[in-house]
This record gives C-alpha cells, sequence and structure tokens, in this order.
C-alpha cells in the first residue's frame, strides 16, 4: 500500500495548498489507492530524527511505496505519472513536453509565485520586504502573463491534460489571496478546468478533512 505523510493540521492560509495534495491528486488521476500518514508541525514529528531519515528537509510529503521512499512533490508526482498514461504520455516527444511543462511548473512559474507570496503572508509589515514587494509583483506578473500567452486558444498546456498540467494548476493556486490569476482570463479559465476534474476534488477534501478534525480549539 502506498503512503503519503501530510500535516495533522496547518494554518488556513495553508490549508488546500500544502503539496501534499498535489501527490494525492495524481494518485486520484491514475486511480492508485493511498494510506495518509499524519504528522504534526514541529518537533515531535516534523523535526524528529525519525522524520528526517525520509526527508531531510523535514517537509510534507513523503511517499513511500513497496520499499522506496521519495519525497519532493515533483519527484513523486513524476513518478506516480510513470505509471499510467492518464499523467503521462506514452509517445516519446509527448512525454518528453510534459516533463518539460512540469519542470517549467517547478523552476520558471513557482518560484516566482512563491516568492512573492511569502512577501504578502508571511513578511507584509517588514519594512525590506514592503522594498521588495513591487519588484516581486513585476516578475510573477511576467511569468504569469507569459504562461497566459501560451495558453490563448488552449485547453490545456499540450493536447491534452498531463502531470504538466497537474502541477501548473497547482503552482496557480498558491496565488489564491490576490486577484493575479483571475485577471488573466487565459488562466483563470485553466486553473478553473483543473479545478473541476473530480480527482482535484477528490484530493482536496481528503486534505482538509483532517485539519477540520484536528483544528486547535477557538480561544
Amino acid at each position: 500500500m502506498i503512503t503519503v505523510t501530510a500535516f495533522r493540521w496547518v494554518p488556513p492560509f495553508a490549508q488546500g495548498l500544502v503539496r501534499d495534495h498535489r501527490v494525492r491528486w495524481a494518485l486520484e488521476e491514475v486511480g492508485l489507492p493511498y494510506q495518509e500518514k499524519l504528522i504534526s508541525v514541529g518537533p515531535e514529528d516534523q523535526a524528529s530524527e525519525a522524520y528526517r531519515r525520509l526527508q531531510p528537509f523535514g517537509q510534507v510529503p513523503v511517499y513511500e511505496e513497496d520499499g522506496l521512499t521519495l519525497f519532493e512533490s515533483g519527484a513523486i508526482v513524476l513518478h506516480i505519472a510513470e505509471k499510467s498514461e492518464v499523467l503521462m504520455p506514452r509517445e516519446p516527444a509527448a512525454r518528453a513536453r510534459a516533463i518539460t511543462w512540469m519542470f517549467a511548473a517547478l523552476n520558471s512559474i513557482e518560484p516566482h509565485i512563491q516568492n512573492f507570496t511569502a512577501i504578502d503572508i508571511f513578511f507584509a509589515n517588514e519594512e525590506w520586504a514592503k522594498l521588495r514587494r513591487p519588484s516581486a509583483l513585476q516578475m510573477a506578473e511576467k511569468r504569469l502573463d507569459e504562461l497566459a500567452t501560451w495558453m490563448k486558444g488552449r485547453e490545456w498546456l499540450e493536447d491534452r491534460f498531463t502531470a504538466g498540467d497537474l502541477l501548473m494548476v497547482s503552482v496557480l493556486r498558491i496565488l489564491r489571496h490576490t486577484n493575479l490569476v483571475a485577471a488573466r482570463p487565459e488562466l483563470e479559465a485553466y486553473r478553473q478546468r483543473g479545478e473541476a476534474r473530480p480527482a482535484f476534488q477528490k484530493a482536496l477534501a481528503d486534505q482538509l478533512a483532517p485539519f477540520a478534525k484536528y483544528a486547535p480549539p477557538r480561544t
């Protein structure tokens, strides 16, 4: 049985965005059952020596399958995608293009989106962040504009949904605290198509369920 490590609870700003969702989504798309292993944020689980032997950086998810242990959501999604044509075309050129878009989502788009989002969510009141935000926003918008140009007249990044789309839609969702995606109709429609997929919805519900169950009491 495949096991996916996920957090027991995270603050609301992160709920639905923690990267185990990408892995859950991929597993749902290809129809592979899995079990979740919930851990807590902090020294008890996340920073423990036992967990660091599985994930050197203390992040989630960790993927375990028949003695194989993987970390990094992109690598895990690629591993899952290789199991089914649903996410990874078998034709060599189409496969190479799908992998190219996986790397593009994680290397060309996500760092700039994550940089901008971190400034807004974690450092908004810091003086350095106020100075850095305009240039971070400019770079994020540049990448979004370039992606929007590619998406004109397209339903998916290539001729059908692949693991590249799964990661790209996941990355665009990081900006949900802004209107940056909504302001670009091609990207907003693309994001909505990805989120409408039953596998996405199932993965999201499964990630959110523990957050509701283990939410700390309100004070």
